[in-house]
């Protein structure tokens, strides 16, 4: 492994204004929705109003016959679709299995029954809403309460916590729900399809185009080479951008038939409906300690709603198993069918809801026992990963409590309730801990040094508003030495080497190996032309003696502004760019887990304030302390935590989707009555990192921070019995 040069983290580390943001303020980063081809047709689709059922009739005519309308493609006529072979990482993954049309069996409200393509958006809305259909319709389920459709599976278990739990001295029950939550990024999905007789090219909202290249391939019967994915700029996906959605082969479909390019955006109301959301969980926690606070054992038992034709697990006890040392454990899965489209991930999946519950159940328990609930969680602070047996490759959760608890001032704490006031307003303090798995996938990347003295790197990732673009521009930068503003960055395009899906905190830990491997191929070529070249002034010298740094070639003993400009270099070697490659593998199966447990840490701490002339309750302030390894650039992360926080704020306070139990329709389907935090809302923010690089992971040591600022903090409150 590679030393981290001070080069390096001259750049790498440092906070740095995001490369493409000029772009995006001034209106010139074209987003999906932006792109506009010649000739280019609009398709809207048409929605079943019931949520089960079967569509007897469909009648189009009077739409067909509409000014500016090209045709209405239904079951009948839109051709045949294929369903991928397996849901892989690496070549398809869809949560919606059945392709558009398949049948005529009507499992949701809002499932695509027809779609109409028109030369305008107007004419297209307005020949969809002409259509008329037809059903016969059965009963449908949109309940909350969850009753598991099967037996449930065991997750993870040690000991046996049924009986420890029965003999323990102190125990709590309790369930905690989950309401679903909708996606609402601003952007919308969107699909532009350019069919040119032999292939197509998409322009897609996807947090993955290698895995939508691979999921589209498979569904329209097509070799990879004729399915191009294109995604420059994406308006937030929040996961729900992860995995391809039936809209996207009915844009395909509509241009195959056209012979133009189609556009289709899907509207406000379809995002609640036809692009997944995050399930309504339910989950039963059983805790068991000793008076003096130690944990006897913990039992997660956990349903999730999913639809009737996919099987959606929200993951909620993948945190549980290792989070606190505990002898007996058990968690266990189930999953509760209703008439829904199919639930996806969102920010956190799994690990959000789950620690939700658990760590509403550890403030509870800590209640119970009469010890404060920091202290309660560092005495059951593991040495291992228990449920695994092996080491952590890095955890630094104690130093998170206590450097928050400090910044907090969490000492002035009291428990009793009612007992901390402030102008007038009652105060409850709470806090919550977090954890998010490592991940890294597969990645490929090249970089050129040119022989303009600039570069330019390319995968075939993409930016979801992340940072992604500065991240690989910093790697190049401090590596190389040249200014971030003279480093072109290419992503969001299946033309470019494969690389990560933007999901799972996941994409910058997977591209620093293959980035910092091809700048590394570059400028060894370099300083290889540097001693072969006659014209070159370290012509003939070893080349172990010269460096690459601050843009230059030069002699390791002297400094670099005595060296020469790379450039001339090249010039010099009648060369246009050095290029190098790198690589990198990862995925679910990575073998490093087999030898360590690699995980991120923290703490949210969060001050509510009540008001009880008016009702009036408020999160006034959280501080969350994150161990993520290395932050590459403390401006983006810091943006991404407070904006997590904030996320967290909407789920326990605002954010709930509701199904209208007449016809399974969601009832709050926009944005006026799906209630997000606005900037009112938001609570005073204080976010530290702890600076411990994780170099088993990585040579930078950096883990990915996206989900994990959202993870843990809406169970970051005052305990049930304090709030009554």
């Amino acid at each position: 492994m590679s030393t981290v040069s001070d080069s390096l983290l001259s750049v790498v580390g440092q906070p740095q204004s995001r490369i493409d943001g000029p772009l995006k303020v001034s209106g010139r980063a074209v987003y999906t929705s932006d792109v506009d081809l010649p000739d280019m047709l609009y398709a809207v689709p048409v929605c079943a109003t019931i949520a089960s059922g079967r569509v007897t009739s469909l009648e189009f005519a009077a739409a067909q016959a509409m000014p500016g309308v090209r045709m209405v493609l239904h079951r009948g006529n839109i051709g045949r679709f294929y369903r991928i072979s397996g849901n892989s990482m690496e070549t398809g993954f869809v949560d919606e299995a059945r392709p558009p049309f398949e049948d005529d069996v009507i499992r949701y409200y809002g499932q695509y029954v027809a779609a109409v393509v028109a030369e305008t958006f107007e004419a297209a809305s307005a020949a969809a809403a002409a259509v008329k259909v037809g059903y016969e319709v059965a009963p449908h389920d949109v309940s909350d309460e969850l009753q598991a459709s099967g037996e449930p599976k065991v997750a993870s278990e040690r000991g046996d916590a049924a009986a420890a739990y029965e003999r323990s001295e102190v125990k709590l029950d309790e369930t905690y729900v989950t309401p679903a939550e909708t996606h609402n990024p601003i952007e919308l999905h969107a699909t532009i399809a350019d069919w040119d007789g032999d292939g197509y090219t998409f322009y897609e909202t996807t947090q993955a185009v290698s895995n939508h290249q691979g999921t589209l391939m498979q569904m329209l019967g097509l070799p990879k080479e004729k399915v191009r994915v294109i995604s420059r700029y994406l308006g937030s996906g929040f996961g729900g951008k992860l995995w391809m959605w039936p809209h996207s082969l009915l844009a395909a479909a509509a241009s195959r038939h056209a012979g133009q390019p189609v556009k289709l955006v899907v509207s406000r109301k379809m995002m609640f409906q036809n692009v997944g959301h995050r399930p309504t969980t339910q989950q039963r926690m059983r805790l068991s300690a000793d008076r003096s606070g130690k944990l006897t054992s913990i039992r997660h038992d956990y349903v999730n709603h999913t639809a009737i034709a996919d099987d959606y697990e929200e993951s909620c006890g993948e945190i549980t198993p290792f989070l606190y040392s505990v002898p007996n454990l058990r968690v266990t899965s189930a999953l509760a069918r209703r008439n829904v489209g199919s639930p996806t991930a969102m920010r956190g999946p799994g690990a959000v809801p789950g620690l939700y519950a658990l760590e509403s159940a550890m403030n509870e328990m800590a209640r119970n026992l009469d010890i404060d609930p920091v202290a309660f969680r560092l005495m059951n602070e593991p040495k291992v990963d228990e449920s695994t047996g092996l080491p952590f490759s890095s955890r630094h959760l104690v130093e998170c409590l206590q450097t928050g608890a400090q910044k907090f001032g969490w000492s002035e704490r009291t428990p009793q309730t009612g007992s901390m006031t402030r102008d007038g307003l009652t105060l409850g303090w709470g806090v919550g801990a977090c954890g998010w798995p490592g991940l890294r996938f597969s990645a490929q990347a090249s970089v050129d040094l040119r022989a303009d003295g600039t570069a330019r790197v390319v995968c075939g990732t993409q930016d979801i508003g992340t940072g992604t673009y500065t991240v690989l521009a910093q790697l190049v930068a401090g590596h190389t030495g040249i200014a971030l503003d003279q480093i072109e960055v290419a992503l969001g395009d299946t033309m470019l080497p494969p690389g990560p899906i933007s999901g799972g905190s996941a994409a910058t830990a997977s591209v620093i190996p293959a980035v910092l491997q091809a700048a590394r191929a570059a400028t060894d070529i370099v300083l290889t032309k540097a001693v072969a070249i006659s014209e070159s002034p370290f012509s003939g010298m070893d080349k172990d003696a010269l460096a690459f740094s601050a843009g230059r070639v030069h002699r390791k003993s002297e400094a670099a502004h005595t060296g020469v400009p790379f450039g001339e270099i090249l010039q010099a070697a009648r060369m246009h760019a050095a290029s190098g490659k790198g690589s990198a593998q990862g995925g679910f199966d990575d073998p490093l887990k087999k030898h360590y447990s690699i995980y991120s840490y923290g703490a949210h701490f969060a001050e509510v304030t009540w008001q009880p002339e008016i009702a009036r309750l408020r999160v006034s302030r959280v501080v969350t302390v994150i161990d993520a390894g290395r932050i590459l650039n403390p401006r983006a992360g810091r943006n991404q935590i407070e904006g997590a926080v904030v996320m967290g704020v909407g789920m326990a306070l605002f954010e709930h989707t509701m199904y209208d139990p007449q016809n399974g329709a969601p009832i709050n389907s926009n944005l006026a009555d799906y209630i997000v935090p606005s900037h009112a809302d938001a609570p005073e923010l204080d976010v530290t990192f702890l600076d411990h690089p994780d170099t088993v992971f990585n040579e930078l040591g950096a883990r990915g921070i996206a989900e994990i600022g959202l993870a843990g903090v809406a169970a970051a409150r005052p305990s049930r019995s304090a709030d009554r």
